[in-house]
């Protein structure tokens, strides 16, 4: 459910991002490329939240040009174990 986001971002999302977002989670150290700091994903989309295109990348990873390497987990296969589609979008 959509109210345990916080719980799934510690789990999935933190070690990588850290728990600020900033890209300074434990792991990040041993991957090729810094994870990105989401606190600066309106910033960098004019001001605006990129919603559409996070749900995107949470669901089918990214692009390895724009990211940089492939060490992003695709978490959209892992999420519809969980659940029903609806979810995975939330």
């Amino acid at each position: 459910p959509a109210d345990e986001g916080a719980s799934m971002y510690r789990g999935y999302c933190a070690p990588c991002h850290g728990m600020k977002g900033v890209g300074d989670g434990p792991v990040a150290a041993a991957l090729k490329t810094r994870p990105t700091d989401l606190t600066r994903l309106a910033a960098g989309n004019r001001g605006q939240f990129p919603a559409e295109r996070v749900g995107m990348v949470l669901e089918f990873g990214v692009p390895v040009p724009a990211h940089g390497s492939t060490d992003m987990p695709t978490w959209g296969d892992t999420f519809r174990v969980m659940g029903n589609e609806s979810q995975v979008r939330q």
